[in-house]
């Protein structure tokens, strides 16, 4: 590291700042607002010999000849000095800050681009809200409760991981801080029994970007993580440094778990009291069968979370430009999957009945789905094949539902893939061409 991180206790500790402009009344706002002694010394004033006595001095003169002079007595006199935009003339620098009281956050670029450091300043601040205080002060309490009863470190672990992942950061963000603190005092007692969580997560059809900021806070607080086969590394990089994670992917064609054996797994994990995310590619109700888990979990008394998540079919579409809605074009979608023996059937009637159709999970009998859909629709119909939507190697081909499967070989798109079938497939394409020629 070129920087030590510290926080320094200044309260009543004389600390000067030289200078006369903005940031010198900036830096002196700062010192006091941390309860230092804070004396100013215009540029005009400075002698050497002013900076005895310091514990700290900042140097907001701009003026490179006082900065030589400064910098040398500070040496000298081993005084912590930072020089305003003069890196190699400071021992310390000062970092951006996230407040959020007792919590404080610093931010340092190690003088590099003060910018980028208030920048991401900007994007801790919208992350933590103002509740993030309270909570601080909240579990200060309980630690030191804790400490006074000789509660072993590891257990004290224990009920700071069942606070940061309980709803009491939620009850303190909605102005309810009594329930927080009563609800906080049940989770904090140790050796008692405390219920596990499951959270069905929807991890979205695969780019890292696309899961919502409530299943980020989950997956890094879980202490376990069931995932499906098709959870790209980056997602599950996500998950906290703590969090065990078992793979329960269900893959056509290969060895995979049994949906009872995972059901009984998050159950037994919750009784447990464990905390456990159930992670499932794009949205956990729409094919992910998340609808039977929350089912089987609530009969066993389990506390369920859904997180729903970006769902492939859309996000296929998306992802090549294709909306599944379009205004004079298309004002209805039909989602579905061509498994089971009534599926068939169902995709005669789905397409007779929908604008736009989609078939997820379509490549592995894609051939005998376009021969179905073209005998309603047409062989003309336009439609696109969509392989591993939103993924760094994903794959598209677009045509007619009469040559799809035919493209869709020759192009060697493997599966998992999504079929997108209707006028919008080509609508958007037309109408550019269209303002192209005129």
């Amino acid at each position: 590291m070129r920087y030590y991180p510290v926080f320094l206790d200044l309260a009543g500790q004389p600390c000067i700042v030289v200078g006369d402009g903005k940031f010198a009344i900036e830096k002196a706002a700062g010192l006091r607002e941390a309860g230092a002694l804070v004396r100013v010394i215009a540029s005009r004033d400075y002698k050497p010999g002013d900076l005895h006595g310091a514990r700290l001095v900042v140097d907001a003169s701009e003026d490179p000849e006082i900065n030589g002079q400064t910098w040398e007595e500070a040496e000298e006199a081993s005084i912590l000095i930072n020089v305003v935009d003069r890196p190699a003339q400071c021992r310390f620098i000062a970092p951006a800050i996230v407040r959020r009281d007792p919590l404080l956050i610093a931010i340092s670029t190690s003088g590099e681009s003060p910018f980028l450091a208030s920048a991401l300043r900007a994007r801790l601040e919208r992350w933590l809200g103002s509740e993030w205080g309270p909570f601080t002060a909240l579990v200060g309490r309980i630690r030191r409760q804790l400490r006074e009863r000789g509660v072993p470190i590891a257990e004290q672990s224990k009920v700071y991981r069942r606070l940061i992942s309980s709803d009491v950061l939620r009850l303190l963000r909605s102005g309810h801080a009594d329930q927080a603190a009563a609800r906080a005092a049940i989770l904090a007692r140790p050796g008692a029994e405390h219920s596990g969580q499951v959270a069905l997560v929807g991890a979205g059809p695969g780019d890292p970007d696309l899961i919502t900021v409530k299943a980020r806070e989950l997956l890094a607080d879980a202490d376990h993580v069931l995932h499906d086969a098709l959870i790209s590394p980056a997602t599950l990089e996500l998950c906290g440094p703590q969090a065990i994670l078992e793979p329960v992917g269900k893959r056509g064609g290969s060895e995979s778990a049994e949906q009872d054996a995972i059901t009984a797994r998050m159950i037994e994990l919750a009784h447990a009291g464990r905390v456990v995310v159930r992670l499932k590619g794009g949205d956990p109700f729409v094919f992910g069968r998340g609808g039977e888990e929350m089912r089987d979990l609530l009969a066993a008394g389990v506390d369920v979370v859904v997180v729903p998540g970006v769902t492939s079919a859309l996000a296929a579409g998306e992802s090549i430009g294709v909306p599944a809605t379009l205004r004079g074009v298309a004002s209805s979608v039909a989602i579905t999957t061509a498994q089971g023996p009534e599926s068939m059937t169902r995709l005669r009637d789905l397409a007779a009945a929908s604008d736009t159709l989609v078939v997820m999970m379509a490549r592995a009998n894609l051939a005998e789905i376009a021969a179905e859909i073209g005998s309603v629709v047409g062989r003309a119909r336009p439609a696109a094949l969509v392989s591993k939507a939103t993924w760094p190697d994903q794959r598209s081909v677009e045509g007619s539902i009469g040559d799809i499967a035919r493209m869709a070989d020759t192009a060697h798109i493997d599966a998992p893939a999504t079929l997108i079938v209707g006028d919008v497939v080509s609508a958007l394409t037309a109408r550019a061409l269209q303002l192209a020629a005129i």
